[in-house]
């Protein structure tokens, strides 16, 4: 299977274009073979989204909106399809899979309904018989970067927002996991999206994605992915005077109390340290524990970590699947190393997994360290994998100072029973989200997400919020009076 840009509504032929292979990362089988698109791919595709934005921003919202109402039908319907093939090409268990499409789906009817919304403001104009409004506008063709890690959830996120604004866009999927693209265009061929709306372009972030930020008829390039390459892209963008919208890494820390549930904390601090097999930027890579329960923490959680189940995630029972490639395998290695250099001891994993069914895919054990120095390499660096590390402190001040040490600003977590430490936590954590008693992952569509530091660059995710990156203000006078009337001047 070949899988092929779609520009305007078509397929693109394949002549002279050049493919790489899609793996399996859970047995190492080949999938599929994807494009290697070039500079002049995407300018392609840039010219049909710019001749199509032109009719498309002028398709009444709601009209916009039924479109997406369409897509989360057919989602809906493919849901179990879509999640196998999700599971095949990324290697998150299937469980979650589902669970990304749902996110997806949900997005779409969320989005839908922003269609009867859009909302802008009236407000009293300082002159007599004059009218002051603001209204959202689209802004043109949008460029989408997205990552292997959540394949479709990140992709609605930004092109659903896109759409019901107003805008056209291309799409530039990770070339790790490009089927979950090539089956969303599918269902965009199928809802009858106008020609041109969306559009696919497969490659290389320096190849496509360069082309896509310099291109001079993208007005948006809005990208995640790690914070090295989001520097790159805002330098870039900003040479090309682009609106440009990051959501980068994240180095996310659950404190737990003294006072905590720490059946519930392991089972929080489990759920988010090792579903996607750490390959979340909400993941958890640091627990920051009081001094008081460490111990209790220590045990339970190795317990618990030891009755993991590992393997392809197509298997119902698996709770932990591979991470994505050899590359990962060896970043996530060097990172044990790290640790056992600089001191920290390690309790559980820390392993590669190569024996038996695993022996083809990328599989680590997951990893748990205590007694970690909270600026050292381990408890500092984003390592996107099952590894984490425990952080003793002896009150509140010293977790939120450690939570905060951190260049990254994405999620936090507390677990307490006392409701003033919660809102001491949720006002002074440096993080673009919080939680309390619940692990630093799960965040749901209507809310904006996205972090602080180097995390992000200030703009939003998801949420209402996703439009401020997909739409420009516009203010409007209207003035009735029959003359000449200027603001701010004295008429006296």
């Amino acid at each position: 299977m070949q899988l092929n840009n779609y520009i305007g509504g078509t397929w693109q032929s394949t002549e002279g274009a050049d493919y790489t292979a899609v793996i399996n990362p859970a047995n190492g089988e080949q999938l599929a073979e994807v494009r290697l698109s070039t500079k002049e791919d995407v300018d392609l595709a840039v010219q049909a989204a710019k001749k199509a934005q032109k009719n498309w921003a002028l398709v009444p919202a709601p009209k916009r909106a039924d479109f997406l109402y369409e897509i989360g039908r057919v989602m809906k319907e493919r849901k179990e399809h879509l999640a196998q093939v999700l599971t095949k090409e990324m290697g998150k268990v299937i469980e979650e899979a589902r669970g990304e499409v749902q996110e997806g789906i949900d997005m779409a009817f969320y989005m839908a309904g922003e269609g009867r919304r859009l909302f802008g403001e009236t407000v009293p104009s300082e002159l007599q018989d004059k009218f002051a409004m603001s209204v959202r506008a689209p802004i043109g063709v949008v460029g989408l970067i997205t990552p292997w890690n959540f394949p479709v959830a990140i992709a609605t996120w930004k092109s659903f927002p896109a759409i019901v604004a107003g805008n056209t866009f291309v799409w530039k999927p990770a070339t790790e996991t490009p089927m979950m693209a090539y089956e969303m265009a599918l269902i965009f061929d199928e809802v009858g999206i106008p020609r041109g709306v969306a559009n696919i372009v497969f490659g290389s972030g320096s190849e496509v994605g360069t082309a896509m930020i310099e291109h001079p008829d993208v007005r948006v390039i809005s990208f995640t992915g790690s914070t090295e390459t989001g520097r790159h892209v805002a330098e870039l963008g900003g040479r090309h005077l682009k609106k440009v919208s990051l959501e980068m890494g994240g180095k996310n820390a659950v404190i737990v109390m003294e006072d905590a549930d720490i059946d519930l904390a392991v089972e929080g601090i489990l759920w988010s340290a090792f579903g996607t097999a750490g390959q979340r930027c909400t993941a958890c890579s640091r627990v920051i524990v009081h001094k008081d329960v460490k111990k209790e923490l220590e045990q339970k959680l190795v317990e618990a970590m030891e009755g993991l189940t590992i393997g392809d995630g197509l298997d119902e029972s698996v709770k932990v699947g591979p991470v994505i490639n050899q590359q990962a395998l060896e970043k996530i290695q060097s990172y044990i190393r790290i640790g056992t250099e600089e001191g920290a001891k390690l309790l559980v994993g820390g392993q590669l997994l190569r024996e038996g069914a695993l022996a083809k895919g990328h599989y680590v054990a997951p990893t748990l360290f205590t007694d970690v120095k909270w600026d050292s390499r381990l408890a500092q660096e984003e390592i996107f994998g099952p590894v984490v590390s425990l952080i003793e402190v002896a009150d509140l001040d010293e977790a939120i100072d450690v939570n905060n040490s951190v260049k990254y600003g994405l999620s936090s977590s507390i677990f307490s029973r006392d409701v003033n430490k919660v809102f001491r936590a949720q006002r002074d954590l440096d993080t673009g989200i919080v939680y309390v008693n619940a692990g630093t992952t799960g965040a749901e569509i209507h809310l904006p997400f996205g972090g602080t530091k180097g995390t992000g660059n200030g703009h939003r995710d998801s949420g209402v919020a996703a439009l401020d990156v997909f739409t420009e203000w516009k203010s409007i006078y209207v003035d009735y009076s029959g003359k000449l009337q200027r603001a701010q001047i004295d008429t006296d």
